[in-house]
């Protein structure tokens, strides 16, 4: 079909066989670029049939960016190793997508599993990524945390992608205090400076938001408990962005 499907991992080893065969029902390549993966992800994906290039981690769009020139098709499919096509989005490409359209990238509708339940609330669902764009007028953007892909024509499709991102509570605290550290640097270093009441503000308007107008006080302990997780990462976020200003380190 004239797609190349692109992937980063690092320690992938139980996703990237399927997000393999996912992207494989659509395109006729899978390129894989691996940051030096300490289990079986290299040699798993080699055996699924996909190129595989080492790069170090050099951020999430730059590692992206680098992918992209190994990729011989001009529309590429570019998956983070734990997200798959859902059944809509294989329809779409395979019978509705045209490829000569005005359209140079398309974004998709996620739906986000905590283990194997679908949260489709405080602010999980709907969730856009844009992640099939034709490389010639349109390119992932050097963000190093939560990329955008920089296009001049988007269309919005109503499929999905399937995004198995998270096992356990513990793992999305982990990935929000990764990013709250990553979005800070970059407020930081784009000349962002913020008051003492900024994180405080942010972090109950975010919490509010998820639990009262986005439907998290409809499911129980776990709309509570997401809620409080998207608050707290945008508490922590402007945290360390003061800690920035003051001249502290962050990690």
């Amino acid at each position: 079909m004239n797609i190349s499907g692109l992937i980063i991992t690092y320690n992938e080893e139980k996703n990237i066989a399927k997000c393999i065969d996912s992207l494989r029902l659509v395109c006729d390549e899978i390129i894989v670029i691996d940051s030096f993966s300490k289990d079986d992800t290299a040699a798993i994906a080699k055996a699924e049939g996909a190129i595989v290039v080492l790069q170090e981690f050099l951020g999430d769009g730059p590692q992206r960016i680098f992918g992209v020139p190994y990729c011989k098709n001009d529309w590429i499919l570019n998956l983070d190793a734990d997200e798959f096509l859902d059944t809509d989005s294989i329809e779409f490409i395979k019978n509705k997508w045209d490829y000569g359209a005005k359209w140079d990238a398309y974004s998709f509708k996620v739906k986000n599993f905590l283990q194997d339940e679908l949260i489709n609330f405080a602010g999980w669902y709907p969730d856009r990524k844009i992640r099939f764009f034709n490389k010639k007028t349109a390119s992932p953007s050097s963000d190093i945390v939560h990329q955008r892909v920089i296009c001049q024509h988007l269309k919005q499709e109503n499929v999905h992608l399937l995004h198995y991102g998270s096992n356990s509570l513990h793992q999305i605290i982990e990935k929000k205090n990764t990013y709250a550290v990553w979005s800070a640097k970059k407020l930081y270093d784009s000349g962002v400076r913020v008051s003492y009441l900024k994180p405080v503000v942010n972090g109950l308007v975010s919490f509010l938001r998820c639990y009262f107008f986005k439907s998290g006080i409809f499911h129980g302990i776990n709309g509570l408990t997401l809620s409080l997780t998207q608050g707290y990462f945008s508490y922590l976020k402007y945290a360390n962005l003061l800690f920035l200003q003051n001249g502290k380190k962050i990690h």
